[in-house]
């Protein structure tokens, strides 16, 4: 017999005594039998096939270590080919949505000859946020997502497709509200699919790329929207598009529609695995309602969400101040002007675009529930040290690390929850979320600037509007001690999400340490329940070999062969 090769083998046992070997040998021989059986080709194609169904129904799980699943550029950086459509549909809309903003709010200003027209559409943008939401998580939970959002997608282009036919100002604000009640459905479908579409690994950087989207397509649609006066003025000329109407407004509304219709296209060549659905068709609303009850109990019992919402929150709240009180600061405080405001905001935009990069980017990065918690306290501390500065170059430099950590925050934020929350449960998650981020986003807006002419007032009061440290005099104005309680906030609710994310990482740990021991309880009660008749069993009594016999008694043996045969 020919010997093989054979790969290393680790370092062996130490040696056992030769009755110990002789009862595992008769031990082990059944088993040989049984390991022929096994090597059977049919068996292990049975078992390839199984495999291969379960990989099928699980997005995005690699077969080996050299096929990732994941395709090849250009589409790598974006997970997967079909969150590449997900996200160029996202991009196309958002970019429609900013140029039909920007015509709605030029038509209500035209139609009210005002600014209270402008006021009323964006009431009728932000109400359904807090009225509808719950709902719509719901409504996303419970219906196909991808046939959703191309509903909500054509329904706003019939809208947008209607709008410039609009004369009077109620209409203007209906379709105002129905364009935002297709939208809040649309969001909360769209990142409920992502963790769908994407390995666990790239959600981050999908995040960031969502971000991106939304906020980055803001310039372009601006210029676009300039732009179209042009054109309306060009297409005035023709006696076709003059009956017609042709302005900046209706351009802007139609190109917005294409937008929408574009966007439902790529959606429809979509697919989107993982996803099965037992509960289809007409919604029960009386079920809706204990749905809607049942995320809501998970939001308040889930500790990682809960802290998610609480840093999100907190940091929109104490944050947001810096929109209001921006210019008003860079005036009275840096004493650099209006081009003194428009740099803080560059800044500010640019410093968000780094720290939504720079996460992306990071392959071998902390966990998510960290980078939150950390961008969250470094989102505060440069709120604080923005307010400390007095001159424009360092304020601009505190803004900028403010802004990267705020965008870092809200990125990893996005992942959490989609790690963390199941397929079930994510549609009213994330409705719950936009809620929060809207309502929090309108209270700092509104609220930061009564609270900085109080706390001004107080400050001419109390120390004469300045203080003198180390014998260098700061000026006190209100908006310093706003943006300061607001940065305090900030750190504070950082702090607090810690402690929660590291109780709720304990709780996880002890929650698999018991799992463990049971299943190793449960494997030593098979064990022991494992019937004996007709077989032997090699124990170890007081250093004496033994083994029991047919009566499930145990006796002792000798060595070797002998001792077998006794």
């Amino acid at each position: 017999m020919s010997a093989r090769p054979v790969p290393p083998l680790p370092d062996p046992p130490p040696p056992a005594s030769s009755a110990a070997l002789a009862v595992d040998t008769a031990a082990a021989a059944p088993d040989v039998a049984d390991l022929a059986d096994v090597a059977d080709p049919s068996d292990a194609a049975v078992v390839d096939e199984g495999d291969a169904s379960e990989r099928a129904a699980a997005p995005f799980i690699p077969s080996s270590r050299d096929q990732s699943g994941l395709p090849p550029a250009p589409w790598r950086m974006f997970g997967s080919p079909e969150y590449f459509k997900l996200w160029i549909a996202q991009v196309v809309s958002s970019t429609g949505d900013w140029i039909g903003l920007v015509a709605i709010l030029s038509m209500a200003e035209r139609i009210s000859s005002g600014a209270s027209g402008v006021s009323l559409v964006m009431v009728a943008r932000m109400v359904p946020g807090f009225i509808l939401a719950p709902l719509a998580g719901v409504i996303v939970d419970r219906l196909d997502r991808k046939r959703l959002m191309i509903g909500c997608d054509l329904g706003r282009a019939v809208i947008l497709g209607l709008l410039p036919l609009v004369d009077t100002l109620f209409w203007l604000i209906a379709a105002s509200f129905v364009i935002e009640v297709l939208t809040i459905l649309w969001g909360p479908a769209k990142d409920a699919s992502v963790p769908n579409l994407v390995p666990r690994e790239k959600l981050a950087a999908v995040n960031s790329l969502n971000l991106a989207a939304a906020f980055g397509t803001f310039p372009v649609g601006a210029a676009i929207f300039a732009s179209l006066a042009k054109a309306a003025e060009w297409l005035g000329g023709y006696d076709t598009f003059s009956r017609l109407g042709a302005s900046q407004e209706s351009l802007a509304l139609i190109i917005d529609g294409l937008t929408f219709v574009t966007s439902a296209l790529l959606i429809f060549k979509m697919s989107i695995p993982g996803r099965r659905r037992e509960r289809r068709g007409r919604i029960v609303w009386a079920q809706a309602f204990l749905d809607l009850k049942e995320g809501l109990t998970f939001i308040g019992s889930h500790r990682l969400v809960r802290a998610v919402m609480l840093g999100l929150g907190t940091g929109l709240v104490g944050g947001g101040a810096i929109i209001p009180l921006g210019k008003t600061f860079a005036g009275d405080v840096l004493e650099a002007g209006p081009s003194g405001y428009g740099l803080l905001l560059t800044g500010l935009g640019t410093g968000a675009a780094v720290g939504v990069v720079l996460l992306s980017m990071l392959r071998r990065r902390p966990s998510s529930e960290t980078v939150f918690t950390g961008s969250v306290v470094g989102t505060g501390l440069g709120l604080l040290a923005l307010a400390t500065t007095s001159s424009l170059g360092p304020a601009v430099i505190c803004v900028a690390a403010f802004g990267m950590c705020a965008g870092a925050s809200y990125v990893a934020g996005f992942t959490v929850i989609q790690e963390q929350v199941e397929d079930e449960l994510r549609g009213r998650t994330f409705a719950a979320l936009y809620t929060m981020i809207r309502f929090t986003l309108i209270l700092s807006l509104t609220v930061s600037p009564a609270i900085s002419s109080l706390l001004d007032r107080l400050s001419r009061v109390l120390v004469g509007s300045d203080v003198t440290v180390f014998e260098r005099t700061m000026p006190l104005p209100g908006v310093r001690l706003t943006l300061w309680a607001g940065g305090l906030l900030v750190v504070m609710a950082g702090m607090v999400t810690r402690r929660e994310v590291r109780a709720a990482e304990a709780a996880t740990q002890a929650t698999q340490a018991t799992h463990r021991d049971q299943i190793g309880d449960l494997d030593l009660t098979a064990e022991l329940a494992t019937p004996g008749a007709g077989t032997t069993e090699g124990t170890m009594t007081e250093g004496t070999p033994t083994e029991r016999d047919a009566t499930g008694e145990t006796v002792a043996v000798g060595d070797g062969d002998d001792a077998r045969a006794g």
